[in-house]
């Protein structure tokens, strides 16, 4: 299998090292996303009002709401990967993704009916998972320097599954930059699903084709391979940057790809069906 590595270097990389806000003002800012996400409201863009915030301070950001949650009861189930096409990265000045975590309370089965106001501005993203059999622990990669490579990834899934991510962002979209995105957990609403698993020996991941119909009506498609070239990689690129920060990724989490389709919105009374090729489908209903 040919795989692929995220572009580096250049003007565009993002720079996680350096911080620019204070430790009061990133708990300011975790407090109101906790309020957008509590009320509906949409924030303005954190990035237009503190001007030396970095991805550094995006991150920060993120790594306090997560304690917060995991501190009320929360448990991580799982990681996801943003930006993950050129096209998107481009939108937002980088040539690297973004990321952050999946709580199992937003993992939700195919066929589920939910409120399409309980994210805000709900959008969806058709996507393949992968179920870890076992641990990703730092350092342990056959990659340089025990970094994750996609081979790693595949040895250590139970399986594969598709998914679609719908989207909950609480920022206001005018002036809003990849820091906004990060500081919200890459927009993660929720996962809903497959409720097949796939052997991922059992296909080629990077030319898995997809439908997106929303009632209906064909209104998206897409095929695996947009997703870094193959989402083996782009999952290898996920564990990479938590192996960074010294966290092992357990077995049994799931590892969500990235996007190959655009976000599309979606309003109460939508049915949405994930069509993929030689997978089945997963479908959600919006009231």
């Amino acid at each position: 299998m040919e795989t692929h590595r995220a572009a580096k270097g250049g003007s565009m990389t993002m720079d996680v090292s350096h911080r620019g806000l204070t430790d009061a003002q990133v708990a300011a800012l975790v407090d109101e996303l906790a309020e957008a996400a509590r009320t509906g409201a949409r924030i303005a863009p954190a990035s237009r009002r503190h001007p030396a915030m970095t991805v550094s301070d995006s991150y920060e950001v993120q790594r306090l709401w997560r304690a917060r949650r995991e501190a009320e009861g929360g448990r991580v189930a799982g990681f996801k990967i943003g930006l993950t096409s050129v096209a998107m990265q481009q939108a937002f000045g980088l040539d690297e993704p973004d990321y952050g975590v999946i709580f199992e309370d937003q993992i939700l089965a195919a066929g589920s009916t939910v409120r399409a106001t309980a994210w805000n501005n709900a959008r969806v993203e058709v996507e393949l998972s992968f179920l870890l059999a076992s641990a990703l622990v730092p350092g342990q990669g056959s990659g340089a320097d025990g970094a994750f490579t996609a081979e790693d990834i595949l040895a250590a899934t139970a399986c594969v599954v598709p998914s679609l991510e719908i989207l909950d962002c609480h920022v206001r979209e005018e002036g809003m930059t990849v820091i906004d995105t990060i500081a919200d957990n890459a927009a993660l609403g929720a996962v809903v699903r497959g409720d097949r698993e796939f052997d991922p020996a059992s296909f080629d991941l990077s030319w898995v084709g997809a439908k997106l119909r929303i009632n209906g009506e064909i209104v998206e498609t897409g095929v695996s391979g947009a997703v870094l070239g193959h989402p083996a990689d782009s999952a290898a690129w996920l564990a990479n940057r938590f192996a960074e920060q010294g966290e092992t990724i357990p077995a049994g989490s799931l590892l969500l790809s990235g996007s190959f389709t655009r976000p599309l919105p979606v309003a109460a009374g939508d049915t949405v069906v994930a069509e993929y090729q030689g997978m089945g489908e997963v479908r959600v209903q919006f009231t």
